[in-house]
């Protein structure tokens, strides 16, 4: 049994300031280019207002990307592009800066934080920076097995809000959420189901490496099965985790809930974050006020989960490569608002006509005059 009680997140997480969102919507209204001028540029000024308490709003200064990573069992079933178990070299290719996040975090001048959570692999191969909140290595076959022990989920979970309190205490204003994992996506695929009351085949697609008809009829049985495994533990968010998520997936949510606590906004990438971002919601209903959809990857469990949150991708690119790049290509797009609520000018107020005494005006006495 799980000493953790995630329903106290339910009062722990408060919606962005309204109040200020409307003081945000009145400067707009007053500013020169006319209100729904900027299209949904706009609603992330004001969004953005609310979520920082204030108005005009501040630049985005300190955004940070925060990746999680981990293997997935299942992947031994064929059910991604890439061998089970690889996930380790995808992190070194971010670490070496030589992956397409990693390309574009530098473009960006956005740091990158990895987060080895379940690499399959020795964690003295990697910085102890970020192995050094793993909890075990690599995650169960979610068709067959739990991917976790309660008591592993527990401490995935809390090494997530660690991570967020981490971020929030250096100064971050801002999160680009992403997963470096192989097979993350099925597990994915079926919390989303589980969640939604769908069958597998409505919610698995190709993966980040488009894989061919016969690995998505192996996918799709697999979600299948695990969604099996997942039904019975559907009331207990931390069990359904433990069952088939993973620990990268129960540390994203973790990180999600409390960085809602601690009112950082996070954009989430793809269909990873977005599953465990409806996990977090299912857990605490306010908390996706807190969160920007960076782009539409195409995975139908993405789109399933985004519709239930009722969150709107900003970009629809359909990247599928993980890492947090279609929600680092959306930054600028959230920086561009941030700085065009705070920099547009006011339309100026017109002088007040001055008020003429009859007495003393010359058209008055003209007419008196001609009387």
């Amino acid at each position: 049994m799980s000493s953790l009680n995630l329903d106290d997140f339910t009062d722990l997480i408060e919606r962005p300031d309204g109040g200020v969102r409307r003081d945000a919507e009145a400067r707009r209204e007053r500013q020169i280019v006319p209100p729904g001028a900027l299209g949904r540029l706009d609603e992330l000024g004001e969004w953005l207002a609310a979520a920082q308490s204030a108005v005009p709003v501040r630049p985005i200064e300190h955004p940070r990307a925060v990746l999680f990573a981990g293997d997935h069992g299942v992947a031994g079933l064929g059910v991604s592009a890439r061998p089970a178990g690889t996930a380790d070299q995808l992190v070194r290719a971010v670490l070496e800066g030589a992956s397409p996040a990693a390309v574009l975090a530098r473009r960006l001048g956005v740091p990158v934080r990895v987060v080895d959570m379940a690499l399959d692999c020795d964690p003295q191969e990697l910085p102890a920076e970020v192995a050094g909140h793993r909890v075990r290595r690599g995650s169960g076959r979610i068709d067959v097995e739990d991917a976790l022990t309660l008591e592993e989920a527990e401490a995935a979970f809390l090494a997530g809000v660690a991570v967020a309190d981490e971020e929030a205490d250096s100064g971050t204003d801002l999160v680009v959420l992403g997963d470096v994992s192989v097979g993350g996506t099925t597990a994915a695929a079926v919390l989303v189901a589980a969640l939604c009351g769908t069958d597998a085949s409505v919610v698995t697609g190709r993966g980040g490496r488009p894989i061919d008809d016969l690995a998505w009829m192996r996918k799709c049985a697999a979600v299948r099965d695990a969604l099996r495994r997942a039904r019975p533990v559907l009331g207990d968010q931390l069990q359904l985790l433990a069952v088939v998520g993973g620990a990268d997936l129960a540390a994203m949510t973790g990180f999600l809930l409390q960085s809602a606590v601690r009112k950082m906004p996070v954009i989430l990438d793809g269909v990873v974050s977005a599953a465990c971002a409806l996990v977090g919601q299912r857990v605490a209903f306010r908390a996706p006020d807190w969160w920007l959809a960076g782009q539409n990857s195409g995975e139908p469990a993405q789109a399933k989960a985004l519709d239930r949150m009722a969150l709107e991708p900003l970009l629809d690119h359909g990247v599928t490569v993980g890492e947090g790049a279609g929600a680092l290509l959306a930054l600028p797009l959230v920086q561009a608002a941030a700085a065009l609520s705070a920099e547009l000018p006011e339309t100026p107020t017109p002088e007040p006509e001055p008020e003429t005494d009859p007495e003393t005006d010359p058209e008055t006495e003209v007419s008196d005059q001609n009387e």
